[in-house]
């Protein structure tokens, strides 16, 4: 059976990581956690950046994934929506390499690591935007800017799962979604 060095590679890479973060990863690293030469690395990715950007696609449609089989559910528009910020809250604290990129942004705001956050919760607004839009067509939903009700949405759910927690008593989900219905009933919902 012949090995695939490249999934090898692709695997030792989102070990080290997952373990190290961006800024302390090498290729050299990632070529002794693969026990492969560095060249061999070379012969697939010309650079780190290129290897982190694949790992990042993977990891995006990991998350595209989970979206589409949460949005699959036959459930009126605001429960897919709060069990789509469920999911993605939930992707976001259990995958491990977005855990470590998102410390890695926090305790020392490596940009690689910043754009590796951006473009997962680009997936994520994007896939919202197009629920908001398809609830819209299905007059769930008032006419909106659909790009920007995502935004709000997602921003004012990860303000009150995470942020509002550092300060204050964490809120339980249903005062979460409570507090959410407040706003978005007297805005885009009919």
């Amino acid at each position: 059976m012949a090995i695939d060095r490249k999934a090898l590679i692709l695997q030792a890479a989102t070990k080290s990581f997952v373990q190290f973060g961006y800024k302390a990863t090498t290729m050299e690293q990632v070529s002794k956690i693969a026990n492969v030469g560095k060249g061999t690395i070379y012969t697939f990715f010309k650079t780190k950046d290129e290897l982190f950007a694949e790992i990042l696609d993977k990891a995006s449609q990991e998350l595209i994934s989970v979206m589409n089989r949460v949005a699959a559910e036959n459930n009126k528009f605001i429960d897919k929506l709060f069990n789509l910020l469920d999911s993605i809250l939930e992707f976001r604290s259990d995958h491990e390499l977005f855990v470590k990129l998102a410390q890695e942004v926090r305790d020392i705001g490596t940009v690689q690591a910043m754009e590796g956050v951006k473009q997962m919760e680009a997936y994520a607004l994007d896939f919202l935007r197009q629920q908001i839009d398809l609830a819209i067509e299905q007059k769930e939903v008032k006419s909106c800017d659909s790009s920007v009700a995502a935004f709000m949405i997602l921003r004012l759910y990860l303000a009150l799962t995470t942020e509002w927690n550092r300060a204050h008593e964490p809120l339980n989900e249903t005062l979460i979604k409570e507090h959410m219905m407040l706003f978005i009933s007297n805005g885009i919902l009919k």
